[in-house]
C-alpha cells in the first residue's frame, strides 16, 4: 500500500527528528568500551603488553566421534562446560570453536613452568581420539599445519606444546602414552630430547631438571608417570632411571642454551 504525498513528507520529517535526537544523546553520553570503566577518565599509556597465549595444550576427547565431541564442546553437561580452540578431526578437518583471543576451558586445574592459570595463557587443541586407538596420519599432518600457523600467527614457542596430562599431572592423562610426540618434534615442535643420548653426570639432580622443564614436581610420582608418557610412551610412576636421567640431561642443555638473538 502507498501512502499519500504529505502523510509520506510528514513521515520523512518525523524521521529525521528522530534521527537527530539519536545523534545528539550519543554526543552527550559518549560511549564506553566494555573493557573501560565509565567512573574513570580515559588517559591511554603506551606501556603494556596484549594478554595473549603463552604455549599450546593437546588433548585427546576420549570419546572418539568427532559429532559427539563437537556437541560436548558446545553445550553444557551435569560436569559444567568445557570447550577449547579447535577439534581436530579423524579425517584431518579441522574445527575451530573459541577465537584464539579468547579463553577456553580446556586446561582446569593445571600448573606449567610456574604458570597456573593455563586457560588464559594457553591454546587447547581437542584431538578426536577415545585414548585406546593410534591416531591417524591424517589427524597428526592437519595439526602440524595448526602448529604451524598457530606458532608463527601467535608468536607462540615452537618448543611450547605439552599435553593435558604435562600441565595437571595425577589428573589428567591425556593424550595417551599412543600419541606420537617424535613425529611433532621432527616437523619441530614439542621440547624433544637429541637421538643420541649422553648419559648424565653423576649428581645430575633428575627432579630438578624435571622442574625446569615445566612439570609440577609437588607430587614426584604424578610428574614422573607423566614424564614418562611423554617422552617414553609408557605409563609408569616408577623411579627415575640412567635413560630418564639422559633424556631429562638433553631437555636441560636445550633449555639453558643460548638462544640466538633476532
Amino acid at each position: 500500500m502507498t501512502l499519500p504525498l504529505a502523510h509520506r513528507r510528514h513521515l520523512g520529517f518525523a524521521f529525521a527528528l528522530a534521527a537527530i535526537a539519536v545523534l545528539a544523546g550519543c554526543a552527550g553520553s559518549p560511549r564506553v568500551r566494555p573493557e573501560r570503566s565509565a567512573l574513570a577518565q580515559w588517559v591511554p599509556s603506551p606501556n603494556y603488553n596484549a594478554r595473549k597465549a603463552q604455549i599450546i595444550v593437546l588433548h585427546h576427547t576420549s570419546i572418539g566421534n568427532a559429532k559427539e565431541s563437537l556437541r560436548v564442546l558446545r553445550t553444557s553437561s551435569s560436569e559444567g562446560q568445557v570447550s577449547a580452540h579447535y577439534l581436530v578431526e579423524a579425517d584431518g578437518r579441522i574445527d575451530q570453536l573459541v577465537d584464539d583471543g579468547d579463553r577456553a576451558w580446556h586446561a582446569g586445574a593445571s600448573r606449567w613452568a610456574g604458570m597456573t592459570d593455563l586457560n588464559s595463557s594457553s591454546i587447547g587443541i581437542e584431538i578426536d581420539n577415545d585414548g585406546k586407538s593410534p591416531f591417524t596420519q591424517p589427524q597428526i599432518q592437519s595439526l602440524v599445519k595448526l602448529l604451524a600457523d598457530l606458532t608463527s600467527r601467535l608468536g607462540i614457542p615452537r618448543e611450547a606444546v605439552v599435553g593435558h596430562g604435562d600441565i595437571a599431572p595425577g589428573r589428567k592423562t591425556d593424550p595417551s602414552a599412543l600419541f606420537p610426540w617424535a613425529t611433532l618434534a621432527s616437523y619441530g615442535f614439542g621440547l624433544w630430547p637429541d637421538p643420541v643420548l649422553i648419559p648424565a653426570p653423576p649428581a645430575f639432580d633428575s627432579l630438578a631438571a624435571m622442574r625446569l622443564v615445566g612439570y609440577d614436581v609437588s607430587e614426584p610420582r604424578a610428574a614422573i608417570a607423566a614424564f614418562h608418557r611423554h617422552y617414553r610412551a609408557m605409563e609408569s610412576d616408577a623411579q627415575l632411571d640412567a635413560t630418564d636421567a639422559a633424556i631429562l640431561y638433553s631437555l636441560q642443555r636445550k633449555l639453558m642454551a643460548p638462544r640466538p638473538e633476532r
